[in-house]
């Protein structure tokens, strides 16, 4: 294994879990979703075996998201970064896994593109930036949140990964579990947020000092200060936003931060 299949299925792993907050349908959304957890999982056995070879992986990507119009568009898109990823394995044990997982996905997308049916617009990158009962300057808030939450959850799935696949450490390791468990579905949250606007965008690629941790302590006591940060983020939105149902969302992502801060208060 070597960091350039790595990268592969990082940005596989993107172009599925983008795919999902980009279609609007539920069932395939929740579809592909779950398929995406699958290749996150992949990264982090790939990540295991390059490192128990002696050898390092990093975050680096070269993917864009292009701006697709509807779902057959998304899908044969999907269908060929699939196929193009799988004459990249090895012949492995855990490359054999990946392979039929990734058949299995290639199946699944071919059946959906086998019925007219399941295609639709797709509005994920129409910049209409319109969310109900919301005016201009509570939709100009929700913006500013959602690109400023999504790469932080992003960063953190990532750096907490990493961690986890250097550590020797039961508690630390099941902290980071934890820690990634509740970014991704903070990142699903504001992802499928982004896409309702219309602004579904990539967050930005990580810095190899972000990921590569020196100091634990000095990184968790940052960590703990970036999660206060975002606890104050959301209070604001929560306050700011006529939106009952919104409010509510957020003041429920404001009480796990609040959580995510004594986890890592348990690394120190």
């Amino acid at each position: 294994m070597n960091n350039n299949i790595y990268q592969k299925k990082h940005e596989l792993w993107l172009s599925i879990l983008f795919a999902s907050f980009a279609i609007n349908d539920e069932a395939i959304k929740s579809r592909l979703y779950d398929f995406s957890q699958i290749a996150f999982r992949h990264m982090k056995w790939l990540g295991s075996a390059i490192l128990e070879s002696g050898q390092d992986y990093n975050y680096d990507r070269e993917m864009v998201l292009l701006k697709r119009e509807s779902n057959f568009e998304v899908l044969q898109a999907l269908k060929e970064e699939i196929g193009a990823s799988q004459a990249l394995y090895p012949d492995t044990i855990l490359a054999e896994r990946i392979k039929t997982d990734d058949s299995y996905l290639l199946q699944y997308i071919s059946e959906l593109l086998a019925d007219p049916a399941n295609n639709a617009a797709v509005t994920a990158f129409n910049m209409e930036r319109k969310w109900e009962d919301l005016d201009q300057s509570q939709v100009d808030a929700l913006t500013l949140f959602l690109f400023e939450e999504s790469y932080k959850e992003y960063e953190l799935i990532l750096v907490y990964a990493y961690m986890q696949a250097g550590t020797q450490n039961v508690l630390h390791f099941n902290v980071f579990q934890d820690l990634v468990d509740e970014s991704h579905f903070h990142l699903k949250s504001f992802g499928n947020m982004m896409a309702r606007l219309g602004i579904l965008a990539l967050p930005r690629e990580l810095h190899e000092m972000t990921y590569v941790v020196k100091d634990l302590d000095k990184f968790v006591k940052d960590g703990i200060a970036e999660e206060e940060a975002a606890k104050e983020m959301c209070k604001e939105l929560s306050d700011s936003i006529k939106d009952e149902k919104l409010s509510k969302f957020f003041d429920f992502i404001n009480y796990q931060e609040s959580y995510h801060i004594e986890l890592m208060k348990k690394l120190l």
